[in-house]
């Protein structure tokens, strides 16, 4: 390929989304005839609540077709606000609230704006397939700091401050988490914010996108409610997950508001105002939490049923998460075995072997910094996991 047909540096340096490469590849199998259930990528299937979905019509009626605010309609900012603090504890001004387009967008635009190159970004692992790859794009260094399967794949406040360095600059994780569904405690999370208080330069950047899939008893709790470091969290939430909103593409931060301006400067120059539809929707979501709560049920009768059915699997090792809709399994015990046709080297082969032998799609733990580990959406019905479950079952003991 000649230079002229090159894409930059940045952009070939930059690895493919491994959830939507399994999710292309699901669609082919399914185009040439097979019958594929897809459990590879992370969105909810249920559809969005009605509430939100009336209020969008009525938006359109009323004629709301026009550019927004680059951070938000006022209306939607101060509903943000508003739910920061009632639910969160976090005491934040529609001045402190920007709205994107997805928490996606959220969490590149606060890296973008936070760190410098040669900035360190301290990543809980097991994490989401883009965090290393956003990092990378602004030109930070990622160090990844790993959860143990025995922990319950949380990083301790003493893994924490071992990494931290006078070139950190952010610690980043999700809870509940994607990919491991475990949830940090309160405890757990003052234990870390009383690291981060030691170290004034170091920020916080806190994805709680799944904040209403939670199945503990003490419920969520947002790291930013600390007083101590409040300052020097960045909360990054949205209506996909909760919600069932995932094609609406509405993500928002609360942070201070030196923050907040800096990505309003940003987003200016790239995308400007989010959909406006899709804001005043939004405003009502809270309204009505009903269908949110008989989603979290849904998807808890799920994981007793996915962890069950991977636990009757000789060579699972599995532990149960706390939230969000995946279970994360440890199938290193696979590795080196066969079939006599496909042998097992690492969970990029146990991933495309569930593929191509049981027609159900999965993502290796690689890409997640989990390389002993695969990723399984339980956003499916209860009938489409039991036949998932049955189907692996079946190939894996081929494996010998």
């Amino acid at each position: 390929m000649s230079a002229a047909h090159q894409v930059s540096e940045r952009i070939q340096a930059l690895e493919a989304s491994a959830t939507l490469v399994m999710s292309q590849k699901s669609r082919e199998l399914r185009d040439e005839g097979h019958d594929v259930i897809n459990l590879s990528i992370g969105e909810p299937d249920f559809k969005t609540p009605d509430h939100i979905c009336e209020a969008a019509k009525k938006a359109i009626d009323a004629g709301f077709h026009s550019y927004t605010p680059v951070p938000g309609i006022p209306e939607l900012r101060k509903t943000i606000s508003d739910k920061f603090k009632r639910e969160n504890n976090i005491d934040w001004e529609p001045a402190n609230v920007v709205v994107s387009t997805g928490a996606k967008h959220s969490l590149a635009n606060a890296l973008q704006v936070m760190v410098n190159p040669g900035d360190e970004v301290i990543i809980f692992a097991p994490y989401w397939v883009s965090y290393s790859e956003m990092v990378k794009l602004a030109e930070g260094t990622a160090v990844v700091v790993e959860g143990s399967f025995e922990s319950g794949f949380k990083v301790t406040p003493e893994q924490l401050e071992a990494a931290i360095t006078d070139k950190t600059k952010v610690i980043m994780f999700s809870s509940p988490s994607n990919p491991t569904g475990a949830v940090f405690s309160k405890t757990e999370l003052t234990a870390i914010a009383d690291v981060v208080a030691k170290h004034e330069n170091v920020f916080v950047l806190a994805d709680e996108i799944y904040e209403y899939i939670n199945f503990m008893d003490e419920g969520h709790f947002s790291i930013g409610s600390i007083p101590a470091i409040k300052d020097r969290v960045i909360t990054v939430n949205g209506m996909a997950k909760g919600f069932a909103m995932t094609g609406w593409r509405i993500g928002y931060i609360g942070a201070a508001e030196w923050i907040v301006k800096g990505i309003t400067k940003l987003q200016g120059q790239v995308t400007s105002g989010t959909n406006h539809i899709a804001q005043r929707a939004s405003v009502v979501a809270w309204d009505d939490m009903s269908a949110s709560e008989g989603m979290r049920r849904a998807y808890l009768v799920r994981r007793e049923l996915v962890v069950k059915g991977l636990k009757s699997i000789e060579g699972f090792k599995v532990n149960v998460p706390d939230g969000a809709f995946y279970a994360f399994p440890d199938i290193s015990a696979f590795f080196g075995k066969s079939n006599g046709e496909t042998t097992i080297n690492n969970s990029d082969d146990f991933s495309m072997y569930l593929l191509l032998k049981a027609h159900v799609a999965t993502v290796a733990g690689e890409s997640f910094g989990a390389p002993n580990c695969i990723r399984i959406s339980t956003a499916a019905s209860d009938e489409t996991l039991e036949e998932a479950i049955e189907r692996i079952s079946k190939v894996c003991a081929e494996l010998k």
